[in-house]
């Protein structure tokens, strides 16, 4: 089963349109035919579809990971406007992938950069896990530790200890993957993997002190290949 998870596409309802380094229409054409090339069985978008908050920039969205030809998903950024979502695709807290299911978190808080899950979001989180004991790849938008950027972590995920004592009694989750930081990543929380995925759009210089975009970086998506209880995961990128 192969999975591809893009991110932070930051589209705008003017398909020419440009952000501070490229174009992001485009390079979201040019990584999802790099995903096409890789055969996958699902995509995943976790968050920030869209940059101006219009209906259009989402059904931009829509066509092209439409194309793919395979099941798609996504879930909200900060910078989303749900009901605008949902008129192109449904919302879903689950993606069953037969020997492993995929739970998706809505970290968002409207108005604001950070995010948070809330009381009620991780107690459902808590049935989901202790109903089914299958291998479990948690996917939200803002990540759930710190990765090494003082600006982004300050606009992470607030009740990231929550998340952590709600999963910790249940060792079929074995990874999580976010979006928000715009870079590739991987940390360890205990025996948990997190991953990040590149943008579709902007890069954000890794380990920097206050926002800074990477421009030697380049527009990518990651992969994961789930084989029995095994996670095997990389980044691919594409050129400009």
């Amino acid at each position: 089963m192969r999975l591809i998870q893009i991110s932070d596409c930051h589209l705008l309802a003017d398909p020419e349109g440009s952000s501070r380094k490229g174009f992001p229409l485009r390079q979201l054409h040019d990584v999802v035919e790099r995903a096409r090339a890789l055969r996958p069985d699902v995509l995943l978008v976790t968050g920030d579809i869209a940059q101006d908050e219009t209906s259009v920039a989402y059904r931009h969205a829509s066509q092209v990971f439409s194309s793919l030809g395979c099941p798609w998903f996504w879930i909200p950024g900060n910078h989303d406007q749900p009901a605008l979502m949902a008129e192109w695709q449904p919302f879903h807290e689950e993606i069953d992938l037969g020997d492993w299911r995929v739970l998706l978190l809505n970290s968002r808080i409207s108005g604001q950069p950070g995010g948070e899950l809330g009381q009620d979001q991780l107690q459902r989180l808590a049935w989901q896990l202790e109903v089914d004991d299958r291998p479990a790849l948690i996917a939200l938008h803002h990540p759930p530790l710190d990765v090494g950027s003082v600006w982004m972590d300050a606009i992470g995920l607030k009740d990231r200890d929550a998340l952590w004592q709600t999963l910790s009694p249940y060792p079929q989750v074995k990874a999580l993957i976010c979006g928000h930081i715009h870079q590739a990543f991987a940390a360890w929380q205990g025996v948990v993997a997190v991953y990040g995925c590149p943008a579709t759009s902007d890069q954000f210089l890794a380990g920097s002190h206050e926002f800074a975009t990477d421009e030697a970086s380049r527009p990518g998506l990651r992969v994961i290949d789930l084989r029995g209880e095994r996670l095997s995961t990389w980044i691919e990128r594409v050129d400009l």
